[in-house]
This record gives structure tokens, sequence and C-alpha cells, in this order.
């Protein structure tokens, strides 16, 4: 056992999502998105690093050396998995855990739209989970290749920095690959699977162009890609990609994204107040023939209005989906105010309005 799994044990028994382990630092843990300190000792660079290396792949310990930043993946054979991160700051070595659990959970267990299951079902097409940063995307992403993976004959092909989820083949084939592990790079990675007669790929981050034009490729030629994006909504995540091509290739790839993408799911994390934990708003567009006309044609600033007429189709707006949660008395006021898009729509649940709402 190596001396760092005591703190790994100590965030499942916390319930934490995260560990930082910072030289100069007493240890952190993130608990329903709070930082709370551990009462242990501040640890120097020297004593940190060695147990950090202690659990770290030599080739991943090469590269840090090397450059100053890794991503690797840790298990604890019925604990959990960790996504590691390492990097260099002022004081020395850092580095940041987050808790992958074990066991995949269900779109129904997540509490996700019926449409987002209906998704992991599509022959074909572009599928992107969006938001920020710890907002729940890679989980949605599980849960919607879990239901591919009981509900399908197929082979699902996964591409991840490193792997996250890890899925036992059932009804499908699945097939996990790391960058820098299996394969250079995710683009590598995507021109390879061309190749290896994939029904479904899991792009685990859409990162430069390469990878996005690639993707998109792979989506127009009959295969089902899921990928995911650092944007806060659907209309930021159609301009993101447009606006990553060249001027000169943006006509043509609004054409293509409009026939390729079939759905984004845009979601943010909430505190809930309930019970303890943590649930998602989402945001759901769903690449309808208007949706892929107003792409086509340069108008993604439409698709918020696209969204409010689409509840027939499955659509819901962010804002709906967090009153939703607010109605249910599961989250507070005040978070549903400071993430809503629309906030005049949720000033009347807050005990004090801010001034400009006074």
């Amino acid at each position: 056992m190596a001396e760092i799994d005591a703190f790994f044990k100590l965030m499942q028994d916390q319930g934490a999502s995260d560990l930082h382990l910072i030289a100069g630092s007493q240890p952190i843990l993130r608990i329903r998105g709070d930082m709370e300190r551990v009462k242990y000792k501040e640890m120097d660079n020297d004593e940190l690093k060695a147990m950090l290396y202690e659990i770290t792949p030599p080739h991943k310990v090469k590269l840090f050396e090397e450059t100053g930043d890794i991503d690797f993946a840790y298990e604890i054979p019925g604990l959990s998995r960790y996504r590691a991160n390492f990097f260099n700051q002022k004081n020395g070595i850092g580095a940041v855990f987050r808790s992958i659990p074990s066991e995949i959970m269900t779109a129904e267990q997540l509490g996700l739209p019926a449409v987002v299951k209906r998704f992991a079902m599509l022959e074909r097409g572009l599928i992107l989970v969006t938001g920020p940063t710890g907002s729940g995307k890679s989980t949605t992403l599980a849960a919607m290749v879990d239901h591919a993976n009981r509900n399908r004959k197929h082979h699902i092909l996964t591409v991840e920095d490193p792997i996250e989820f890890v899925h036992k083949s059932i009804g499908c084939i699945v097939n996990h690959r790391e960058v820098g592990t299996h394969t250079k790079s995710f683009a590598a990675a995507l021109r390879g699977a061309l190749r290896e007669d994939p029904d479904i790929i899991l792009v685990g981050e859409m990162r430069d162009l390469e990878t996005i034009a690639l993707a998109i490729e792979a989506a127009t030629t009959g295969h089902l890609v899921f990928g995911t994006l650092h944007t806060a909504s659907a209309a930021k995540t159609v301009d993101r990609i447009i606006d990553i091509f060249p001027a000169d290739q943006q006509a043509q790839i609004r054409a293509t994204l409009a026939d390729a993408l079939k759905a984004v799911v845009a979601q943010n994390l909430f505190k809930r107040i309930d019970v303890k934990g943590r649930c998602a708003a989402l945001e759901v567009l769903v690449g309808t023939p208007a949706v892929a006309n107003l792409i086509r044609e340069g108008k993604a600033f439409q698709i918020p209005s696209a969204i409010q007429t689409g509840a027939k189709f499955g659509m819901q707006s962010l804002d709906i989906a967090i009153m939703n949660l607010l109605e249910k008395k599961w989250i507070s006021p005040e978070e549903a105010y400071d993430k809503a898009i629309d906030k005049a729509k949720f000033v009347s649940f807050l005990k004090k309005p801010p001034d400009d709402f006074a």
C-alpha cells in the first residue's frame, strides 16, 4: 500500500471529489464544491515529491521532469480510480486528484432527461457534452456510453487523456485508448480509429482544430461520436467550433457541422441543500432541421430561441432546468440566481435581491 493511499481513503470517507496536495501546504479536499483543509502537517517539496512519485509510472516521471505537467490515472482496486495532474508551482510540486467512481451511474440514477438516452442509440452524428471544469461532463458521457453498451451490439472505442470511467464489454465490445500510452495524440487516435471498425467513438476532449475536424469527419462518415468542450451553452459551443477554423474555411465547416451535429448537452453542477451531494442542470439542444439551418446560415445567436420552442423534441433551456431544481427545493435560490442566464426570472426567490434588481 502506497503512503498516499491513506488520503484516497479519506476522500472516500469524506465524500470528496478532489484531493489537492501542494508543497508548502496542508492537504485540501473539495467536498460538495467547497475546499476544506485536512488536519495534517504541511509537506515540503521533497517529501511530497517522494510520495507522489511512488505511484507514478516511470515514463510519466520522466515526462514531468522534462515538461512540468503530466496527467495519468491511478487505481486502487475496490476503492476507486483517480485522474491525476501534476504541476510545478512557486513552492515546488503540486498535484490534484479527481475521484472517478468504479461504478458507472446510469442515466436514470443521474436524473438525466429521457432524450439523452436516445442520443446513445443514434446510428451516426456528433454528440457534445459541454460545461465548465468539474461540471460532471465525464459522468454524463459515461452514462450515455453505458446505455449504448447495454442496449447495442457494436464496437465502442474511447480515446482519453487519461482513461477515466472503465466500461466492461456487455452488449458492445469496448476498447479504451489513452493518449501518451496507447497513442501519440487525440488526432492520431482518431485517424487510426477510422480503420478500426468502430461504431461509436468517444473523444475525451476536443482541444484543437485537427481533433475537432477529425471528430466531425468521423461523425459524417457513419460513426456516432461523443466529445466534450469547455463551453457554457449550446450556442457558444457552435460558435467555438466554427471560430477555431480559419476564416476561409468557416462557411464550409458550418455546412458540415449542420449535418453532423445531433445534440449538445450543456450542464452545470449545483450543491444540493436537501441532502448531501450535488446535482446537474442540463441545457439540451437537439439537431433538428431548423437548428441545422441556423448553424448553416451562421445564426447561432438564434439557438436559444430554438431551444425555447423545441420542447416537443426534448429540448430544454438551462434556466428551465435550474427552475425545476429550485422548485423541488434541491438547490438554493442564491446559487440558482448566480448560475442562471436570465437572472430576472429568479429574483423573486431571493431573500435579499441584489441592488440592480431592487
